[in-house]
């Protein structure tokens, strides 16, 4: 379900290889939440760092959409680059047994299928 690895990268180097990566694979950036210094900003102590991702494939989602509307919630993909415990992971919750929880449209698990593998190379590309 998820696809997680560790990287010798300090987070935002690992961050803004992740956005080059996003580029080259005919993705884009839509949004990039830190949601490590907007708890800090909310006065909780959270020590970790955690930048979330929100990428997108404008064919691939108009795919999606166009087969099924309802599925707008579960887009855009989201891509995290964060620490634990001193080290810095970058992860994903795989978009092929998201969708298809969600929908059994052979077209649908085709563009998941596809999205999947783009991802996976982006985060590896990262490392």
């Amino acid at each position: 379900m998820y696809y997680l690895v560790e990287t010798d990268k300090p987070l935002n180097q690992a961050a803004d290889d992740l956005a080059v990566a996003v580029a080259h694979h005919g993705f884009g950036v839509l949004h990039v939440h830190d949601l490590g210094a907007a708890l800090r900003n909310k006065g909780i102590a959270f020590a970790e760092e955690c930048k979330i991702f929100e990428v997108c494939n404008p064919v691939q989602a108009a795919n999606v959409l166009a087969a099924d509307m309802r599925l707008n919630m579960a887009l855009p993909c989201r891509i995290s680059v964060f620490t634990e415990r001193g080290k810095t992971k970058i992860g994903l919750i795989k978009p092929l047994p998201m969708l298809a929880a969600l929908s059994q449209d052979a077209t649908l698990i085709q563009v998941a299928t596809d999205v999947e593998e783009k991802i996976i190379q982006m985060v590896d590309d990262a490392r």
